[in-house]
């Protein structure tokens, strides 16, 4: 028998408790909403995870026109420039708010910001909390400041499962908690959910993570952006941890450098050399590792003794896999880190499901186009939140519908997807493996119940890289290695992705045949 979750019933639902969720359900207050969190509070987010801080031209020689300048030529030709420049003309108020909240941003002696240099930054505009911990340090006093907050009810240990539609619009969540169905009677829901890291072997995101937002919107029937573009991280620590500890790029921020098992800085030549944009560096690393060489990042000569006073969560992470990072080099590789596409939104973070919000890094907002530049992430999380929360108080009580009976779905499996998506949609692709990732994963889709929902986000990352016959940013083709001379972002909604995979099947059987 499923529960109706009836004194919750009509409230703004909340799915993740990531930044963006925390910043969505705190910007509410005192609008009544509930806090829906597959762990506790602030736990399996990537926002907790996130060793850089957030991108803010607060510097006295810096400006919110380099910093969009910056995005732009990381997004490579596929930003937003309207949603980039109003999001990041929101840092300052975006700090401000969470300090108001509780965070503690780390400070020089003279007051301001320490603001440190990170990857396709032209100047030094990350701030940071607690070091390399800012993300968990975030998160932290967030959680704090929602659990005082009486307009927040938290449901916690819950995954929703699907949203309910009654005559083509927004009427509830089924969620399961326990091994049992609920339902909660909402019209207004945000999710906030995360990334599609968990998707692949080698990953620096929670292992659990597989795109659910992007599942349940697509399913609601939202039309999808830019699922082609996932970006690798390209200094993971090369170890037997799963998911990869995350070595930051503000550690070649500091002067650290990339050298093959020869010594050799291959980067060197690049411009930018270990700061070039993410894509470049994690495809060079990906080329000394597919020769059969090993990758290491050397922080000796930049930090030496100072590495664990600078960086105390890496230390601590070197030391647990053996190593010392001021005597000795790290070991590194890339591993699939961030999606720089999602469900389709506004600059409010509307979908195109009336009565759905959708936040963070489970939206597409154009502010990150092809490759994300460093650290623009949490700030993206922070502002949007913050804009979906004002969207939502802006508008009248919704109207409640009736709920559709449902069943619980089979639990969501990985271990059936994580290997084709890990062998074909990679650091780089060609057709013959996107081709062999659709079929792969179509039979999934239309019988394999438990693995269904993962596969359906991994379809839709096959198909959107499938049309993309270029290399640009983080989406890069041996086959297709230049990019065309124009581009455009690429919507669709899960009936079209469902269709392209078909008829690309077709043709892959008919050429075979």
């Amino acid at each position: 028998m499923t529960e109706v979750i009836g004194h919750l019933a009509g409230r703004v639902a909340i799915v993740g408790s990531g930044i963006a969720g925390l910043m969505t359900a705190l910007t509410l207050a005192p609008q009544p909403v509930v806090l829906i969190s597959r762990a506790c509070l602030g736990a399996e987010s990537s926002s907790a995870w996130a060793q850089g801080g957030i991108a803010a031209s607060l510097g006295l020689d810096d400006s919110i026109d380099l910093h969009v300048a910056d995005t732009l030529a990381a997004g490579d030709g596929l930003c937003d420039t309207e949603a980039v420049t109003s999001i990041l003309s929101e840092a300052r108020t975006a700090i401000a708010v969470l300090e108001r909240f509780g965070v503690h941003f780390d400070r020089k002696s003279d007051g301001a910001l320490a603001l440190g240099l990170e990857a396709a930054h032209c100047r030094r505009r990350i701030a940071h909390v607690e070091g390399d911990g800012s993300g968990a340090a975030i998160v932290r006093a967030l959680v704090i400041a929602a659990r005082r907050s009486a307009s927040i009810t938290m449901v916690e240990g819950a995954e929703v499962r699907r949203l309910l539609l009654t005559d083509g619009r927004l009427s509830g969540l089924l969620v399961e908690n326990g091994g049992k169905a609920a339902i909660l009677q909402t019209s207004q829901v945000v999710l906030a959910t995360g990334g599609i890291g968990g998707l692949y072997d080698a990953s620096t995101n929670p292992n659990g993570n597989f795109g659910q937002g992007i599942m349940l919107a697509a399913r609601a029937g939202a039309d999808l952006a830019d699922m082609e573009f996932v970006q690798f991280h390209p200094t993971a620590l090369a170890s037997q941890r799963r998911p990869l500890a995350l070595v930051s790029e503000a550690v070649r921020g500091e002067g650290a450098v990339l050298v093959n098992e020869r010594g050799e800085r291959f980067l060197a030549g690049e411009p930018g050399a270990e700061l070039a944009p993410r894509d470049k560096v994690a495809r060079a690393i990906g080329a000394e590792l597919a020769r059969g060489g090993r990758v290491f990042l050397d922080a000796r000569s930049a930090l030496g003794q100072a590495f664990g006073k600078r960086f105390p969560g890496i230390a601590r992470l070197c030391n647990e896999a053996g190593i010392d990072p001021t005597r000795e080099r790290i070991p590194v590789r890339p591993a699939a880190h961030y999606h720089m596409g999602g469900v389709a939104t506004n600059l409010h973070g509307r979908s195109s499901v009336d009565g759905l919000w959708v936040v963070g890094e489970a939206a597409s907002s154009g502010l990150h186009g092809a490759n994300r530049l460093a650290s623009n992430s949490l700030l993206e999380a922070a502002v949007m939140g913050m804009r979906a929360a004002r969207d939502i108080a802006g508008l009248q009580a919704p109207v409640r519908l009736s709920i559709p009976k449902v069943d619980l779905p089979a639990p969501a499996g990985l271990m059936k997807v994580r290997p084709i998506v890990s062998r074909h949609l990679g650091v780089l692709r060609n057709a013959g493996g996107l081709e062999s990732a659709i079929l792969n994963l179509l039979p999934h889709i239309d019988k394999d119940v438990g693995a269904a929902d993962a596969a359906l986000v991994a379809l839709a990352i096959a198909v959107f890289a499938s049309h993309r016959e270029e290399s640009r940013g983080a989406h890069a083709r041996s086959d297709f290695p230049e990019k065309c001379a124009s581009a455009e972002r690429r919507r669709m909604s899960l009936a079209a992705i469902l269709d392209a995979a078909h008829a690309i099947a077709s043709r892959s059987v008919t050429r075979r045949a």
